[in-house]
Parts: structure tokens; C-alpha cells; sequence
């Protein structure tokens, strides 16, 4: 078991909860590999008898499992073998999506939904391999050639399985349960406000590396100036190894050797010829780090972040972040959660193109690689967080171990992305002993594995008044231990406030920390127009919303940002009214086919004077 000096107990955590030395390829998706997406096999299994049997007997006695590797063969050679399923003949889908699009009978299917495909593999010799899925929804066991490979608990971030010793020359069968269902003690729990897209939503690759590879890197500006690195070697010969970084087009190289762990770090100057990356200026450079026979490349932008009082700092200057929240949905009638590279520009180019925002709030949970890599090319600072969302059982301590896992998984697949400034371990969370436990042990794993960037959370505010006006009070403990303050704010749509009030409303928050508008926002059905009343679900209505709360917004001398909730329309089975909503949540400043509301006016022009006035 591999531990380096990114965080041992956050490691050995992640290792326990998915069961072995989990391997992390870092640039999994820049790596030489053949791509296992395309079309597979699916089955239905409402009733779980893939896992649990006809009468609940162990998995592969009484009727034959999905996962039987001799399947095919047996059904062929004995006609009397019994077998209620055949994956060589049932439906096939289009992998990564989410099987609520397969067909239109699996519209609202939440639960086990068992995958398979077929691929001729050529193993070489002294090479090993591994089976990366990018993401499956939520909990996925895997099987090749009727091997188990493991399980992974988790829909938002990457897991690998070694198969060296399992992968054949020739023909080859990878089986995936993947179950959907949430319980009481997942992350998230059961009652959101987004479709959970259940299925393989991620590529699937297979991806082939020397026998002692390099597993992992880290490579950054330091806030002392200097460049950093951390690699990680994983192989019977890591130690003692040479190893050594170079940067494509700058003067800028280093060189040593792996301790007996397989570790290495080393520090160098940063070159005055070293551009720094910024939302104006996203500049991007090639890394390439070579150990034996292993050589890993990855494109990497070179910033610091930091907060000054209630100021943001990039680069050492203040930056004040116009952003906006985004889930991840492509847009369109039907989406799937299948966000390519240009799925996931078309939907950053709205905001930095047409809002004129330099921020995104990835919510509420990890986006894909092609999301932030995009935010990295494209010069948008990003807000990441894992699903700690509403009331998640914050008493257990498997649920503990399942968010810490999440998060630690999340920070080191993109500690590489300049773009993300924040990470965020919780949205709208009531106070209570238990979630402040919960959450200050997540905040500590954050300081622990990546002290680079900013820690924040959604906080829920409480009510007031002073001076005869109302006054959001922000009272909670965690405020201490962040370094953004983050609240979620909807005056006037949730509340009983008038419009013409909203601007009125004061904030009792922290003067000494960066405050900022993680989400504020009401529904418009795109289309729907009352400019004579303003009634709610209006764009008119939408659009005066806006108006008053950034005027509410003006008055806030630390706020340092905003990131209005949200871009496009999104899918949720809580918003079920058959006028407005029909199953979206309408507070998108585009519809979820790209049409704009009148809102996304307002913000675009208010964005584009406060990028004037702060010269950027």
C-alpha cells in the first residue's frame, strides 16, 4: 500500500473504503489506452436476483448469475441450463449515458442495472493494466471474465481496477452491476433537487503502463513562488528510482531520485519567463515527468490563490469572482449526463462568452475531467464540491468514511487543474453537533491534502431585523473554520418579501473573510410572460428578481463574488408543476434547449461593469 505525503490518513482511508491499494493514474484520460466506451449490454434488475438469488441464496447458486463467465458456453451446450436473462441478446445502449435515456421505459428506473460489452485485448508482456471507469451512479461491482474486480461507492469520481493478471489475448468480457439506489446513508441521501442519472455517465478505458509506473503527480505554484512537485512511483521498483520533470517552453527542469515508498519531491524556481495562468490568460503548459520506462504528461497552468481580509487573491491581486452555478447537464430536449469535451464548452462558453463570468460553481458534486479541463483552456475559475447535500447522516460514521473518500478522490484527480480555486464540502447543512463533527473532520482532510486552494461551504443563514428592516444573519460555527464564506440567498422567492424591499435587506456576516453569494435565484419558464403583474415563474418576474437582489448585492462591502443559482434549466423530480416545471427546475438564466431568458441580460450587463471597472 503506496502512502505519500499528500495526506496518509486521507489515503488510507480511501484505500479501506474501496478495499485495496487503489491505483490513481493521474492523466488516466491523456494516457495511451483503448477506449471501452461504445455499445454495450444492459439488463434490468428491479429485484436484485443478480446479487441475492431467487430465494435470497448466495450469488451463483440456484439460478446463474449475470457475471458467470462461461454463460454463452453453458447456454449453448445444455439446453436444459437455466437462465432467466441472456446479456448476448438483450437491449443495447450507448456508453457513458445514463440508462434514463436508454429507452423509454427506463425514463424513471432508479435502482441495479446490470452492463456488459465484449473487446479483444493484446496484453504485452511486462506491461500492466487496468480497467478506469470516469464515473458510475452511484455504487458499480465489477467483473472481467467472470473475475470480480472490486466494488466502488460513489457517482462522481474515477476508480481503476488492476486486471493484468486477468485480461486475456484476444476476447474479453467486462460485467458491471451499476445500482442507482440511495439510502438514508449515502452521498448524496435520497431527497435532492437533481435527476440522479443512474449508469456508466464516464468513459471506460482500458489502460496499459510499465510494471513500476508513475501513479500519480502533483505539480504547482507554491505561494512562496517556487514550483512544486509530488510524484508517486507504484511498481516492485519504485524505490531508488531515477525520476525527473521537465516543462515544454520554459527553462525549467529537476531531476532526483524515489525514496524507498516510491516518493518524490522536489522544488525549483519558477522561470521569470513563467506565464501565470488567469480567466484572462489561461495559459497552459506541457509537463512531462519520465521515470524507466514511464513517461507522464500532463497540461498544467501555474497560479496562486489566497485571501487578504475579505478579498480574493490571484496571483496576489484582488479578483472578485462573477460567476455562475452549473449542474452537470448537457443541454438539449433529453440530456444523459454526457458531457463531452464540446458538451462541456458549449455550456462554458455561455458563461464566459456570454455572461461575461470568470467563475463556475460545478454543483453539487464532482463534474467530469471534461469539464474541468475545459474551465482550465477556456480561463474560468471553478468552485468543486462533493455531495454533502442537505441532511446526509451526519451521525454515522460509514457515511463519514463515504464523504471523506468522495472528497479525497475528487481532490486528487484535479489538484493538476489551475482553474479550481475552491473546494466545497457541503450545501445548505442545518447546524447541529453531529454536522459540525462531520464537517470540520472533512475540512481538516481538505487543509491536509491540498492547502494550495480555499475551503468553503454553502451555509444557511437566519433571520432578523434591524433598524426595522430584515437582516440575514449568518451563524454558524463552520464560518470559523472556511475560508470563503458562502451563503445560499433567495429573498423574495422563498420568502415573503416584496421585490421593492429586497434591496433593503442587510447581512451581519464575518468583516476579517471573503463573502460570497454561492446561489440566488428564482424560476422562469422560458417563454412566459406577465410584464403587467409580474407573476412568479415569469421572465419578467426572473428579471426584476435579479435587479433587486444585485442592488441588495452592491451594499455588501465584502462581498467577493456571486455564482446566481443557475445557468440552464436542469432536470428534478421535486419540481412536478404541470405548467411551469414538468419535472425542471426553472432557474436557469437559459432554458434547457439554450433559448435566454431576460434575466441572463441583467446579469450579462451587470458582469460586464464590474469586469470594466475592475479592468478585467
Amino acid at each position: 500500500m503506496r502512502i505519500t505525503s499528500l495526506g496518509a490518513a486521507a489515503l488510507l482511508l480511501l484505500f479501506s473504503v474501496r478495499g485495496t491499494a487503489a491505483p490513481l493514474l493521474t492523466a488516466a484520460d491523456l494516457r495511451p489506452h483503448t477506449d471501452l466506451s461504445g455499445v454495450w449490454t444492459y439488463s434490468v434488475d428491479p429485484y436484485r436476483d443478480g446479487e441475492a438469488g431467487f430465494h435470497g441464496e448466495e450469488p451463483g447458486k440456484g439460478h446463474r448469475r449475470y457475471e458467470d463467465a462461461d454463460a454463452e458456453a453453458v447456454m449453448k451446450a445444455d439446453p436444459l441450463a437455466l437462465y432467466e436473462y441472456d446479456m448476448e441478446q438483450s437491449p443495447k445502449a450507448t456508453i457513458p449515458s445514463s440508462w434514463l435515456t436508454h429507452a423509454a421505459e427506463m425514463r424513471h428506473y432508479q435502482g441495479l442495472v446490470w452492463y456488459q460489452r465484449k473487446f479483444d485485448a493484446a496484453p504485452k508482456p511486462g506491461m500492466r493494466s487496468f480497467v478506469r471507469f470516469g464515473a458510475v451512479n452511484y455504487k458499480a461491482t465489477v467483473w472481467l471474465n467472470g473475475r470480480k474486480l472490486g466494488t466502488h461507492e460513489g457517482g462522481f469520481t474515477p476508480f481503476a481496477f488492476e486486471v493484468t493478471d486477468i485480461l486475456r489475448k484476444g476476447e474479453n468480457r467486462l460485467s458491471v452491476a451499476a445500482d442507482s439506489q440511495a439510502t438514508a446513508l449515502t452521498v448524496p441521501p435520497p431527497v435532492t433537487d437533481w435527476e440522479n442519472y443512474g449508469g456508466i455517465t464516464r468513459a471506460v478505458t482500458l489502460v496499459s503502463v510499465p510494471a513500476t509506473y508513475i501513479d500519480s503527480a502533483w505539480v504547482r505554484l507554491a505561494k512562496d513562488g517556487r514550483i512544486r512537485i509530488d510524484a508517486q512511483l507504484d511498481g516492485a521498483s519504485k524505490a531508488n528510482q531515477p525520476i525527473s520533470l521537465a516543462i515544454a517552453g520554459l527553462p525549467a527542469r529537476a531531476s532526483g531520485r524515489t525514496d524507498a515508498n516510491g516518493h518524490w519531491t522536489a522544488t525549483l524556481a519558477a522561470p521569470r519567463a513563467l506565464k501565470r495562468w488567469s480567466p484572462e490568460t489561461p495559459t497552459l503548459y506541457d509537463v512531462t515527468i519520465r521515470s524507466g520506462a514511464d513517461t507522464l504528461t500532463d497540461r498544467i497552468g501555474f497560479r496562486t490563490v489566497a485571501v487578504r481580509g475579505s478579498q480574493i487573491l490571484l496571483n496576489g491581486k484582488p479578483v472578485w469572482l462573477r460567476g455562475i452555478s452549473v449542474h452537470e447537464e448537457e443541454i438539449g430536449a433529453d440530456p444523459s449526463r454526457t458531457i463531452t469535451p464540446d458538451a462541456a464548452r458549449a455550456l462554458l462558453a455561455v458563461a464566459k462568452d456570454g455572461l461575461h463570468a470568470n467563475f463556475v460553481r460545478l454543483a453539487h458534486y464532482p463534474h467530469s475531467e471534461a469539464m474541468t479541463r475545459a474551465a482550465d483552456a477556456m480561463g474560468l475559475l471553478v468552485w468543486s464540491e462533493i455531495p454533502v447535500y442537505w441532511r446526509v447522516a451526519f451521525d454515522n460514521a460509514d457515511t463519514l468514511a463515504r464523504a471523506r473518500a468522495m472528497l479525497a478522490e475528487n481532490i486528487e484527480r484535479d489538484r493538476n487543474r489551475a482553474s479550481i480555486i475552491i473546494w466545497s464540502i457541503a450545501n445548505e447543512t442545518p447546524v447541529s453537533d453531529p454536522r459540525n463533527a462531520f464537517l470540520t473532520t472533512l475540512a481538516g482532510d481538505v487543509k491536509r491534502l491540498d492547502p494550495t486552494r480555499l475551503l468553503s461551504a454553502a451555509l444557511l443563514t437566519e433571520r432578523g431585523t434591524r433598524d426595522g428592516h430584515p437582516e440575514m444573519i449568518l451563524n454558524d460555527p463552520l464560518a470559523a473554520t472556511v475560508d470563503v464564506l458562502a451563503i445560499n440567498t433567495y429573498n423574495g422567492w422563498y420568502t415573503a418579501d416584496r421585490l421593492e424591499d429586497v434591496p433593503a435587506i442587510g447581512w451581519a456576516v464575518p468583516s476579517d473573510k471573503p463573502l460570497l453569494f454561492s446561489e440566488l435565484g428564482a424560476d422562469a419558464k422560458g417563454g412566459f410572460h406577465d410584464p403587467a403583474t409580474l407573476r412568479k415563474s415569469s421572465e419578467e418576474f426572473q428579471a426584476e428578481y435579479y435587479r433587486r437582489t444585485l442592488a441588495m448585492a452592491r451594499k455588501i462591502p465584502t462581498l467577493a463574488g456571486m455564482s446566481p443559482w443557475i445557468l440552464k434549466d436542469f432536470r428534478s423530480p421535486r419540481r412536478l408543476h404541470p405548467v411551469f416545471e414538468g419535472g425542471w427546475n426553472r432557474k436557469g438564466l437559459i432554458s434547457e434547449t439554450g433559448e435566454k431568458k431576460q434575466a441572463f441580460d441583467v446579469l450579462a450587463h451587470f458582469y460586464a461593469e464590474r469586469a470594466a471597472a475592475d479592468g478585467r
